[in-house]
């Protein structure tokens, strides 16, 4: 067990060594009921592309999400990757069928549906809720960085390895005299006109820091990223619509702290909306 430290109180949850632990722990029913008891109702998907008002540059997003009881698991997935039958695959079928599904964002999905489903981002599950203002894409968006990027402890100067590279995300980060190193398996350029990489691994050694989309689980790329965090001491901070119930279960083994951001997600409309952090700094500056 590990102890985690929250804006005003201290809670205790499970953290794990590796993704298979925490797999197999879930397979044994040993978080909660038997998943082959526990059914698919609902698999859908959610596809959007954007370009918020006054940015020179968009991006698409596609997810899929599954519905257990009142809960619902995500992962992100590259836009026209997830075949259409994955979705009919799902519907009915058990989160323990599905944890053995051949496509990683069908099994990554079932495991953030089962984890939301027996401890959903609550105080008591050592989340601190944030608000997200309601607003404009591009105001929702921001909203969102700022209670990203407050999770590092870094001095002005240092620099982040950004994977997944979000505008809102960078200017939040250069507002505070932050370096940092686009990543993203797409490549291309930012808003600012610097060239994205697509090799995280690669670029590790040259950063303090990794700031680090939750898709990663998705696509195989979150195990390197979180070896070298822990194999060096550095904050791994995670922004996670995908798997945001999956990834607070390995703070303190090489992830540092989680913006958990489970569906519906802050593009999807104009209201208001929760954000669910937990590790990072407290607010009275201490670790």
């Amino acid at each position: 067990m590990t102890a985690v430290t929250g804006m005003a109180r201290t809670t205790t949850f499970e953290t794990y060594a590796s993704h298979d632990e925490l797999v197999a722990r879930v397979r044994a029913g040993e978080l909660g009921p038997d998943p082959a008891t526990q059914r698919i109702a609902v698999a859908f998907t959610t596809r959007q592309a954007v370009r918020h008002d006054g940015r020179g540059t968009g991006y698409r997003n596609e997810v899929l999400s599954l519905r257990l009881g009142g809960a619902v698991g995500s992962c992100a997935v590259e836009p026209g990757a997830l075949p259409d039958r994955a979705v009919e695959e799902c519907v009915g079928a058990s989160v323990a069928h599905l944890l053995e599904h051949p496509l990683p964002p069908v099994r990554v999905a079932a495991l953030d549906a089962y984890l939301m489903h027996v401890a959903p981002h609550t105080p008591q599950n050592g989340a601190r809720p944030v608000p997200l203002p309601a607003g404009t894409s591009l105001e929702k968006s921001r909203a969102r960085a700022k209670a990203v990027v407050a999770l590092l402890d870094l001095p002005a100067g240092a620099t982040v390895l950004v994977v997944g590279v979000v505008n809102s995300l960078l200017e939040e980060l250069r507002s505070r005299e932050l370096d940092y190193v686009p990543c993203d398996l797409k490549g291309g350029l930012t808003e600012w006109g610097q060239a994205v990489v697509t090799d995280a691994p690669a670029e590790t050694g040259r950063c303090d820091a990794l700031l680090v989309s939750g898709m990663t689980l998705g696509n195989g790329t979150f195990e390197p990223l979180r070896q070298h965090a822990l194999a060096h001491g550095k904050q791994l901070v995670m922004f996670a619509q995908t798997g945001s119930a999956v990834l607070p279960r390995f703070l303190g083994h090489g992830v540092s702290a989680v913006c958990a951001e489970p569906y519906p997600f802050f593009w999807l409309d104009g209201g208001p909306g929760t954000l669910h952090r937990y590790g990072g700094p407290s607010p009275e500056g201490g670790r």
